[in-house]
């Protein structure tokens, strides 16, 4: 079967090898990004739907009230890199279909992945050397939180840039996480978990602290 549109981009990496390798990715996305992006909240769009079946990737989309969702992505690291070259192409076009000309050049995306803590140091690498070297090679903008994600053992690392760079970008991180499987427990992030947090944020922010 042919490869879907951007997916030829980033074909013929030494990552080629682990094709037939289990990954699953998961990604934090904002409500409205996913539902505007994939067509649903939960999965059920016509756009999760042909994401799932072009990439042979399993995607699902966490339920409930929160801003964030998570967006689960599992297959074998070729259907897991074909559904994220979907999913950066589409929210490309939707960013691109914000603007009222003609086309003004490529607008960068941003995806936020959630990995392992444990993960994070053999990403950044000693003195930050490997995330600097995945910045050099792709072109993509790489970030990893400092801080664990509320009530887990995640962190979030953002990777931003054109869909090309972003898939190159997700092919080295996926790669350094299967070289580097997590260490003990995870305990996974869940969105609905920290909302809370977030109600209790914005009324400190609109000066409603509950201590005053």
């Amino acid at each position: 079967m042919a490869s879907p549109d951007g997916a030829s981009s980033v074909g013929g990496s030494p990552e080629d090898t682990e094709l037939s390798i289990t990954l699953t990715l998961r990604m934090l996305m904002h409500g409205k990004v996913t539902a505007r992006g994939l067509g649903a909240a939960q999965g059920k769009g016509e756009t999760v739907k042909r994401i799932r079946e072009q990439s042979s990737a399993r995607i699902t989309i966490s339920e409930g009230s929160c801003p964030e969702r998570i967006t689960t992505i599992t297959g074998s690291t070729d259907a897991v890199f074909r559904a994220v070259s979907m999913i950066a192409f589409k929210l490309e076009e939707d960013l691109g279909a914000g603007s009222d000309g003609a086309a003004v050049g490529r607008s960068p995306v941003t995806l936020r992945l959630v990995i392992p803590a444990s993960q994070c140091g053999s990403l950044i690498g000693k003195a930050g050397a490997k995330i600097r070297e995945i910045r050099e090679s792709t072109g993509a903008q790489v970030q990893v939180a400092g801080d664990l994600l509320p009530n887990s053992t995640e962190r979030a690392v953002t990777v931003s840039g054109v869909p090309d760079a972003i898939i190159h970008c997700v092919r080295q991180i996926c790669a350094v996480i299967l070289e580097s499987p997590p260490k003990g427990a995870t305990i996974p992030y869940h969105p609905g978990l920290s909302l809370g947090t977030i109600l209790l944020s914005a009324n400190q922010v609109r000066g409603h602290s509950p201590l005053g």
